[in-house]
């Protein structure tokens, strides 16, 4: 568990399910989601490969709640392969009551640091290039555009830390 001065980062739960497909479902936010929202089914899958990556490795995608208990999105690191390399994507989606109160900077920030001291692998953010809500979390943390690549087929951008490029 992670926690930040307004939210809990925990691991996720089957009795988060209606929560995932709540937001998930939503076409709002998946405005920028090449595949669209998610139907119950394909949220239900989500779910289970969030839960089988915590049992393999530890860590992985969190239920976000702030400290009253509420859940208000998901998000965290996973293990990916980029570039033949292993990385971790860094991902969110919140409810869009939550939107522009800085949480996801701020979970963000949290799961970086928390990479930072128990990972070897680089963070790395993965969006369309029209996803300006999630550029902006992306460069308010100090990630700074690494490459374009093509992201479940639509043109993306791959954002690391600064630290991370090497020149």
């Amino acid at each position: 568990m992670i926690t930040t001065d307004r939210l809990v980062l925990r691991r996720p739960t089957a009795e988060d399910l209606a929560a995932v497909v709540e937001i998930h479902a939503d076409p709002e936010t998946n405005r920028f989601n090449p595949l669209g929202p998610a139907d119950e089914a394909r949220a239900t899958q989500d779910l289970k490969s969030w839960l089988a990556h915590w049992v393999e490795h530890g860590f992985g995608y969190c239920a976000i709640t702030e400290h009253s208990g509420h859940v208000i999105g998901f998000g965290g690191l996973r293990t990916h392969v980029f570039d033949g390399e292993p990385v971790l994507n860094l991902y969110y989606r919140f409810r869009p009551s939550a939107w522009g109160k800085g949480f996801a900077p701020e979970m963000a920030r949290a799961v970086v640091d928390w990479a930072r001291d128990h990972r070897p692998e680089p963070v790395l953010i993965f969006t369309k290039f029209d996803n300006a809500p999630a550029i902006r979390v992306a460069e308010k943390i100090g990630f700074v555009q690494l490459c374009e690549t093509v992201l479940e087929g639509a043109p993306a951008v791959v954002y690391a830390a600064q630290e991370t490029i090497v020149t």
